[in-house]
């Protein structure tokens, strides 16, 4: 449920659903951002769901602040279709070239290597958002033996395909691009196609993903 509706500049809305992280508020979260693409509302633009927040942008031209927060005020989202929320196998190669940040982690959580990867391999994460970078997928949650803060002094680059933990989440860099979180691998899979101009995320909020540990061999022969 939204507890708060505010103006963002001018052409603009904010809705704040709480300052809690779970799969409750997210999936609230999500209900009013396919409730609201189904109804197709006249003058919003674009919509932007994060953790617990929803953007709602409009077109000054069409409608304004007051006509869009009424509409969404009187939503019924319980109508909302149901979603076709996907479950993911992403392979990732956690080979010492990609594994990038795994002894900074053994000592920072006081786990071997082979703990954090059992660990990691045997959770299922629920993609929260995508952002920061085109199509990246904000993934929780990690076990509370397994939050790490970000790296001290991030990289000014990171390797495209690079899977990443720290505090709560994981991620997957679908691009090259700075970044601080702690690297354990990669995968070849492409999680972000910028050809594809429906859809061109691999990972949406709401899905699934289970990751599967796959050799250096089993990597470099994936995409052949």
């Amino acid at each position: 449920m939204i507890k708060n509706i505010s103006n963002l500049g001018d052409a603009a809305l904010y809705c704040d659903f709480g300052v809690e992280v779970n799969k409750q508020i997210n999936s609230e979260v999500i209900k009013y951002f396919n409730t609201i693409k189904e109804k197709n509302i006249e003058g919003i633009n674009n919509l932007t769901p994060s953790y617990n927040k929803l953007i709602i942008s409009f077109d000054l031209r069409i409608t304004n602040f007051r006509e869009i927060k009424d509409r969404i005020e009187k939503l019924d989202v319980r109508q909302t279709l149901k979603t076709n929320n996907k479950k993911l196998e992403i392979p990732v190669c956690c080979d010492s070239s990609f594994s990038l940040d795994i002894e900074r982690l053994e000592k920072k959580l006081n786990l071997t290597k082979e703990k954090i990867l059992e660990n990691f391999f045997s959770k299922d994460f629920f993609c929260y958002m995508t952002g920061f970078i085109a199509g990246m997928p904000f993934l929780g949650d990690l076990d509370q033996n397994m939050r790490a803060q970000r790296l001290e002094t991030p990289r000014v680059k990171v390797p495209k395909g690079s899977v990443g933990i720290t505090e709560q989440f994981a991620d997957i860099y679908t691009f090259e691009s700075p970044g601080g979180w702690n690297i354990i691998g990669n995968t070849p899979i492409e999680v972000f196609d910028s050809s594809k101009e429906i859809d061109p995320n691999l990972i949406n909020p709401g899905d699934t993903v289970k990751f599967k540990q796959i050799t250096l061999e089993e990597y470099k022969n994936y995409n052949e």
